[in-house]
């Protein structure tokens, strides 16, 4: 065999392997692609039902504090203690009507006031004294 022959044979099966390796990189892209794309849809899925999961529980909490008329440290008391007062007034909002014509949440001065009552009884639970301060009106001007 002539020099240029095993040249020609070495650059042909070079040339072979390299696309070898770049169908198989190519291959392994699209799965990886593949893959998280399946993943974002999961993500995407898992957020949608938590939010609908969140909205209904705030529909409940908003139903405990305006039709059967307990404070919302009252409700987050009755559901124990894997409710915590910040996520309840989070769910309470998730779970409202459409906003008023002025553009605030219709209630929103109760919840300033549940949540001073809720900061009251976790205090005591723990025996804590706690200053329990709340806002007069709207522009936020505090009173005892």
């Amino acid at each position: 065999m002539s020099q240029q022959t095993i040249k020609q044979q070495a650059r042909r099966a070079a040339r072979e392997i390299a696309v070898q390796r770049r169908k198989e990189r190519e291959e392994r892209e699209r799965r990886v692609i593949d893959l998280a794309e399946r993943v974002m849809v999961a993500i995407g899925e898992r957020d949608a039902a938590v939010a609908e999961t969140e909205k209904r529980a705030g529909k409940a909490l908003r139903e405990l504090t305006e039709r059967e008329g307990i404070s919302l440290g009252e409700a987050v008391e009755w559901c124990g203690e894997k409710l915590t007062m910040r996520e309840a007034t989070r769910m309470r909002r998730l779970g409202s009507e459409p906003k008023g014509a002025d553009g605030r949440e219709p209630g929103g001065e109760r919840d300033v006031e549940q949540t001073a009552d809720a900061a009251a009884v976790v205090g005591a639970r723990s025996g804590a004294a706690v200053p329990v301060r709340r806002l007069d009106d709207a522009r936020g001007r505090d009173r005892e």
